[in-house]
């Protein structure tokens, strides 16, 4: 059995694709850097990153770009030999108005190169391709309207794209208005047995969330929604593990079996927080009798194993490991920064070899230049653990090892200065823009931990369910120690604070230094690793 969901943590929005024997998704990154992930598979069970198309500020510049803002619900395509990339730039989504340009980016591998970008519209987000079988070719979105008296989603629009050109013509013309569910987004068109099949993502991303199947003679419409919509849905069912369930793209395997991706959330058990932000799972589907998707397994629930593709037996070609000393002078893969890639001096891995050396930028509320690099947190029970050499001689410069949400949630254990004692160690936490130092409101606990000396200093962080908590290690003996009190992981999640939020725990190093000077940090390693069930 596939076991759910294959691409745990942070991985939303999923586009599918099948070349030959190889599979391609493609899921969104909002404001993390570079833009749009791409795993790689050739049994639909395991999966490889291996690549990330939008790698220059050229093709995706996000300074500025609110949370939960950027690179929203990619789709992935391939005509005559070459890759067709699309997505949505959004650079404002609160309040009546959205700010959302889409763009499109090719290349004749998947691995690249992929071009500089083309600027299709900014009439709304969620972009699709669909190239019909005279060699037309069709670009899909939803619709945005900031009039408030209107459905703000006011439905799924057509228009002609020349490849020739390489720009939209003709009008953009409503296709499919959605259904009493509402938001609908996320449009796919699939040519299937006389007819054009129309998938929608509908419900909002959160627990209403479903998937909508449609269908007409002609790719104009009229369409015709399916009988027992939503055909995929966790709405109804919240005893279900994959709960928000929607976003959802087909595809066929060599052997003519069909599976179905989409995005869906894992809350907390007893809780409705997913600190893993939205994740990619799959369902083996079929075509029924009259002609409509349906799930093999679940009805129209999602089910945590689906049946195997009996594709031949693979596995990647390479894993990262869990523990990175900084060795190569090549970062790793996994590792992303926020809105844009570091400038050229404020990271370097050979400045000291051996090490990962951060200059300190803005603070953590920061939404132009942040020295922060960090990997998806994958699991409800996982350690974070480095080790640090910092100098800080003024309050306003700090470093250490973050466990991140956005601007407005974080846990944060840093070293930092203090006129009193010198070099210390303490805790920030900001809980939804309330912003909060635990080792001096809680009771039985220092204000900080003061470091004599210059040496180096190991950070870990735990979490456990409901429950995250620091530790550190200083002097020869090297011995972990706890501080601070119990934090609540919960902070980690989308549903933590009422907010236009769409992403997922991230944990890694960071530094921070307000006083412009680009003081810097050395990190020896970083590891991050789930840790089992009992």
């Amino acid at each position: 059995m596939i076991k759910n969901p294959i691409l745990p943590g942070f991985h939303p929005d999923p586009s599918i694709l099948r070349v030959g024997d190889d599979y391609y998704i493609a899921t969104s990154t909002f404001e993390w850097f570079p833009g749009v992930e791409i795993h790689h598979s050739r049994d639909l069970k395991h999966w490889e990153l291996i690549a990330r198309p939008l790698s220059r500020r050229s093709q995706i510049d996000m300074a500025g770009n609110p949370d939960s803002g950027g690179v929203w619900a990619p789709d992935i395509s391939y005509h005559q030999g070459r890759y067709y990339l699309v997505y949505t730039d959004v650079k404002h989504h609160s309040g009546i108005f959205r700010d959302t340009h889409n763009y499109l980016v090719t290349a004749p591998s998947i691995t690249g190169p992929w071009s500089e970008p083309v600027y299709l519209n900014s009439t709304g987000f969620d972009p699709s391709l669909f190239f019909e079988d005279d060699g037309r070719v069709y670009l899909l979105n939803m619709t945005n309207d900031c009039r408030p008296w209107n459905n703000r989603f006011s439905g799924i629009s057509l228009q002609e794209f020349s490849l020739q050109e390489m720009k939209l013509i003709g009008s953009p013309q409503i296709i499919f208005t959605g259904t009493e569910l509402g938001f609908t987004e996320g449009p796919h068109v699939y040519r299937l047995n006389g007819y054009y099949y129309l998938m929608t993502a509908e419900g909002g991303t959160s627990y209403n969330h479903a998937v909508t199947m449609a269908r007409s003679e002609s790719l104009r419409g009229p369409y015709t929604v399916d009988p027992l919509n939503p055909m995929l849905s966790s709405r109804d069912n919240p005893e279900l593990e994959l709960q928000r369930a929607g976003h959802a793209d087909i595809v066929q395997t060599r052997n003519g079996d069909w599976y179905m991706v989409h995005l869906c959330g894992r809350p907390l058990p007893g809780t409705r927080n997913c600190i893993l932000g939205r994740e990619t799972a799959i369902q083996k589907v079929y075509w029924d009798e009259s002609g409509w998707l349906r799930l093999t397994e679940g009805e129209r629930s999602p089910v945590t194993e689906t049946e195997e593709a009996g594709l031949p037996a693979w596995m990647p070609d390479k894993t990262e490991p869990d523990r990175d000393d900084f060795d190569s002078p090549v970062l790793g893969s996994r590792y992303q920064t926020l809105r844009v890639p570091f400038e050229k001096g404020i990271m370097s891995l050979s400045e000291r070899p051996g090490y990962l050396r951060l200059r300190g930028q803005e603070s953590l509320s920061s939404l132009f230049r942040q020295s922060l690099l960090a990997v998806r947190i994958r699991s409800f029970r996982c350690r974070m653990e480095t080790r640090i050499e910092f100098s800080p001689h003024t309050f306003r410069q700090m470093a250490g090892l973050i466990c991140y949400y956005d601007t407005m949630r974080y846990h944060y254990l840093y070293i930092t200065h203090s006129e009193y004692a010198g070099r210390i160690l303490a805790i920030q936490s900001c809980e939804g823009g309330l912003y909060r130092f635990p080792l001096r409101e809680a009771e039985g606990f220092e204000d900080f931990v003061q470091l004599s000396g210059d040496a180096s200093a190991g950070l870990r962080a735990e979490i456990d369910g409901e429950t995250l908590r620091f530790f550190y290690s200083y002097g020869s003996a090297g011995d972990w120690q706890r501080i601070g009190p119990d934090l609540d992981s919960k902070v980690l999640s989308d549903e933590f604070m009422q907010r236009n939020s769409f992403t997922g725990a991230f944990s890694g190093l960071c530094c921070q230094d307000l006083s412009g000077e680009r003081l810097y940090a050395d990190f020896d390693y970083f590891e991050y690793r789930d840790v089992k069930q009992d």
